[in-house]
């Protein structure tokens, strides 16, 4: 595999998770699901889950495995979310690392191929999927657009805006189809 391999998803959505389906797992012959948890599930300066995530996560769930797979620190946190949609979760995963996210997967005794590392960065999340064979799907984070009023969330919104451009950059700089 050539390294800018490593950082080009299996699949783009230009929208957030929800737009993941039934019928897209199907297609793509996948029976589980890895789920970053920051900007991907939620903001990264939030605690709450939407309703359309939650609404999401009960469709899913009640026809493929799920669990959670965080970066973050705070592993209350992620409890926190992960028990508010009654899922198994690993927090300080240490993604792009193998170590955890192969961890969850052989929990799911499901074959690397069919399980979906999900997320909205490149240089952690597809890095680690593509790292484990996995079939990688890059989202849109769930915040339509950054609000602009000075605050906390805002500089959070900013930053991961930011980051994930820059990452998306260097994936077409690097001739990667995004």
């Amino acid at each position: 595999m050539k390294p800018w391999q490593l950082i080009a998803p299996n699949l783009v959505l230009s929208a957030p998770i929800y737009a993941i389906t039934p019928q897209l797992m199907t297609d793509h012959g996948l029976s589980g699901l890895i789920l970053d948890v920051d900007n991907t599930l939620i903001g990264d300066d939030e605690a709450d889950v939407s309703e359309d995530i939650r609404l999401w996560v009960e469709l899913m769930r009640s026809k493929y495995p799920i669990w959670l797979a965080s970066n973050n620190f705070s592993d209350r946190r992620i409890q926190k979310v992960a028990e508010s949609l009654n899922l198994p979760y690993r927090s300080r995963a240490g993604k792009p690392s193998r170590r955890v996210v192969r961890q969850v997967f052989e929990a799911m005794e499901l074959p690397a191929a069919q399980v979906a590392m999900v997320g909205d960065r490149l240089f952690t999340d597809t890095i680690v999927g593509n790292r484990l064979g996995l079939f990688t799907i890059l989202v849109q984070p769930p915040f339509e657009e950054l609000i602009l009023k000075p605050s906390v969330a805002s500089i959070f919104k900013a930053r991961s805006s930011f980051l994930r451009n820059w990452e998306i950059w260097i994936a077409r700089k690097s001739g990667v189809k995004i």
